[in-house]
């Protein structure tokens, strides 16, 4: 039994999920249940038990569910018929503030600080989580095990704060990507190069992705577009000389804050 591979299941094989699956895999020291209603003939070489049959996850001592978010909650509870009690359940969600408590399993939140604008178990890599931030709510040895097998980072905040920062960070930046792409016109944009494409890259956000933060993070979202606001108007009244101490200082910051790769280094 000790020599017994960890039997870890995914639930779900988007872009998170298909790279769950492939940076296990890399390793070679797990036994992978891959599970999805479409994509999981895709994921045959990649796991041992490809399957729609969610029932097969039973055999797990592991299970990320990364179905969309607007079917997690539906996808836990359904586990809770499934599962024994000592299994170790993950989510993948960026908003927590909707998942539920009450159920029969060892539930630990968690939220991988990684992805791309693409969709989709073809566009998953391996690569995804290396070097990236990865919440969870609570300690948990197996678990952060998996992390670190696939090169991210494990770090410890609860749910509330989570909800809070993500706002900020991730949720606010993809609506101003909408909103900036939406106020220009098509002769703004046949000169526009790297500075509008960079600062655009999340209007290709899927549109139920983006409903679901909206929806479920909406409280957060509007307090940190109100502090966003504030800044603006900040740097608008700056006089010359303390808008460019102001500009630098922030410069300087954000250089510290990324390696060449683009991973956040603090």
């Amino acid at each position: 039994m000790a020599n017994e591979k960890l039997k870890v299941g995914v639930l779900g094989l988007g872009l998170i999920g298909g790279s769950i699956l492939k940076a296990l895999h890399s390793t070679g020291k797990y036994f992978l249940y891959a599970i999805s209603k479409s994509s999981y003939k895709k994921a045959e070489s990649f796991a041992d038990v490809a399957s729609c049959d969610i029932n097969l996850l039973a055999e797990c001592n592991v299970v990320f569910v990364c179905s969309k978010m607007n079917e997690t909650n539906e996808k836990l509870y359904e586990l809770n018929s499934i599962l024994k009690k000592e299994t170790i359940v993950a989510d993948v969600c960026s908003i927590k503030n909707f998942l539920p408590n009450n159920l029969n399993y060892n539930f630990i939140s968690s939220h991988p600080m990684a992805g791309t604008e693409f969709t989709g178990f073809e566009n998953s890599f391996k690569e995804l989580f290396y070097n990236a931030k990865w919440i969870i709510e609570k300690n948990d040895p197996i678990l952060e095990e998996l992390i670190l097998d696939m090169k991210a980072k494990p770090i410890l905040l609860e749910r509330k704060k989570q909800d809070e920062i993500t706002a900020k960070i991730s949720h606010l930046p993809m609506l101003i990507a909408f909103a900036l792409f939406d106020s220009t016109e098509n002769e703004d944009r046949i000169i526009a190069s790297s500075g509008f494409r960079d600062m655009t890259r999340l209007a290709l956000t899927n549109p139920d992705m983006a409903f679901d933060m909206l929806h479920f993070n909406k409280e957060n979202i509007l307090a940190a577009y109100e502090k966003l606001l504030l800044k603006f108007e900040e740097l608008k009244n700056l006089d010359e000389e303390n808008f460019k101490n102001k500009v630098q200082q922030i410069a300087e910051k954000r250089q510290k804050m990324y390696d060449e790769n683009g991973k956040n280094i603090l």
